[in-house]
C-alpha cells in the first residue's frame, strides 16, 4: 500500500499519475501471479483426469488414459502450459476450458454479468447504507443511534456470509414463501429482466449484509475522530451545525478512511460472492471457480485467477486516486 501524506497541491495531476504508475506496476505482476497460479496447481493432488472422465474413470485402461492426457496436455510442465496460455492470451485467445467444453471467453461472457451483477450492486449498497449510518452515528459519539449501530455492525461481523445466506433460505423462501430459494430463473423458463432481478434479491441481500460491518465501523470511527478535530471544534464555534457541518468540515476527512477500505476489501467481497452464489446456486463464477481448481482447468482457472487480481489491483488504485482527487492535502507517493 502506498504511504499517504498530506500537501497543498492541486488534485488531478498526482491522482493521474498515480493511477498511471499503478498500471504500470500491474502488468508485470499480473504476469507474475498467472504463473504462479499454474505452478501452484501443478502442485495440486487432484488428478484432472479424475474430473474429465467422472465416473469412467475407474473403468479406463491405461491406454486410454494416456491418450487423454496426451489430448488434454496433463503431462505437460507446469511452464510450459503457462507459456502457451501467455501467448495465447497475447493474441487475445483465453483458451478452451476442458470442464466446461467451451472457449474461457465463452464461459465469461455468459457467467461473468450475473456476478458482476451481484457483487456490484451489493457493494454499491452496503457503501451507501454503511457511509450514512456510519454518519450518523459517528456525529451522535455515545449516543443511542451509536451504541445499537456498532452493536448491530459487530454481531454481523461475526457471522459468516453462508449462515446468513442459509438463514434468508430458511425464513424469507422456504417459511415465508415471499421469493424463490435458488437459480437465477424458475426451472424451464427463459431469462428475462424482471425474473433475475426477482431471483437476486436474497443473494444481494445477504451479500450485501456481509460488507457493511467494517466500511460502517471504519466510516464512524473516521466521523468521530474528525469531529473531535480542532478545525471541526472552530466551525462549530462560528455557527456551523448539522449537516451544514457533516457535508463542509467532517465528510471531506472521514471519507478518505472508507475509499481505502473499499479498495482493501475487494477479496472479500470475491470471496463472499462465491459463498454466496453456491449457497444461492446463483449462475455466477462461483461454480465454475471450483470446478476449474479441482479439475486443473488451466486456462479457466488462470483467467478467474488474473481477473481477480486484476480486480484487487484497480480497486486499490482507484481508492487512492479517489482520496488524491477528494482531498488536496493528499499526496500518494506510489
Amino acid at each position: 500500500m502506498a504511504a499517504v501524506t498530506f500537501h497543498g497541491s492541486p488534485r488531478c495531476g498526482p491522482a493521474l499519475k498515480l493511477l498511471g504508475i499503478r498500471v504500470a506496476v500491474a502488468v508485470p505482476l499480473t504476469l507474475a501471479i498467472s504463473a504462479a497460479m499454474f505452478w501452484v496447481a501443478s502442485l495440486s493432488p487432484f488428478d484432472p483426469l479424475a474430473a474429465y472422465l467422472g465416473s469412467n474413470y475407474q473403468f479406463a485402461t491405461e491406454s486410454q488414459r494416456a491418450a487423454m492426457r496426451t489430448a488434454y496436455e496433463i503431462d505437460l510442465p507446469w511452464w510450459r502450459a503457462w507459456w502457451q496460455w501467455a501467448g495465447g492470451l497475447a493474441h487475445g485467445d483465453l483458451g478452451w476450458s476442458s470442464t466446461q467444453s467451451q472457449p474461457v471467453a465463452t464461459v465469461l461472457a455468459e457467467r461473468m454479468p450475473f456476478t458482476l451483477l451481484l457483487s456490484g450492486a451489493a457493494l454499491l449498497t452496503a457503501a451507501v447504507v454503511a457511509i450514512v449510518a456510519g454518519a450518523v452515528a459517528g456525529m451522535r459519539h455515545g449516543g443511542v443511534v451509536d451504541r445499537l449501530c456498532t452493536a448491530v455492525a459487530v454481531v454481523s461481523a461475526a457471522v459468516p456470509p453462508f449462515v446468513v445466506s442459509l438463514g434468508l433460505v430458511l425464513v424469507v423462501a422456504v417459511g415465508l414463501r415471499w421469493l424463490p430459494a435458488s437459480g437465477a430463473v424458475a426451472p424451464g423458463a427463459d431469462y428475462t429482466v424482471a425474473g433475475v432481478l426477482r431471483h437476486a434479491v436474497l443473494p444481494w441481500i445477504a451479500l450485501t449484509i456481509s460488507q457493511i460491518p467494517w466500511l460502517l465501523l471504519t466510516t464512524r470511527a473516521a466521523v468521530v475522530a474528525s469531529a473531535q478535530s480542532d478545525a471541526v471544534r472552530g466551525a462549530r464555534a462560528r455557527g456551523v451545525h448539522g449537516g451544514a457541518l457533516l457535508r463542509g468540515h467532517v465528510a471531506p476527512v472521514s471519507v478518505l478512511p472508507t475509499l481505502a477500505l473499499l479498495g482493501t476489501r475487494l477479496p472479500e467481497l470475491i470471496a463472499g460472492a462465491a459463498i454466496v452464489e453456491t449457497v444461492f446456486g446463483w449462475p455466477g463464477m462461483a461454480a465454475v471457480l471450483v470446478e476449474s481448481a479441482a479439475a486443473l482447468d488451466f486456462p479457466l482457472l488462470a483467467a478467474l485467477s488474473v481477473g481477480a487480481a486484476l480486480a484487487v489491483l484497480a480497486g486499490s488504485a482507484l481508492s487512492d486516486a479517489a482520496a488524491v482527487a477528494i482531498d488536496p492535502r493528499v499526496r500518494v507517493a506510489a
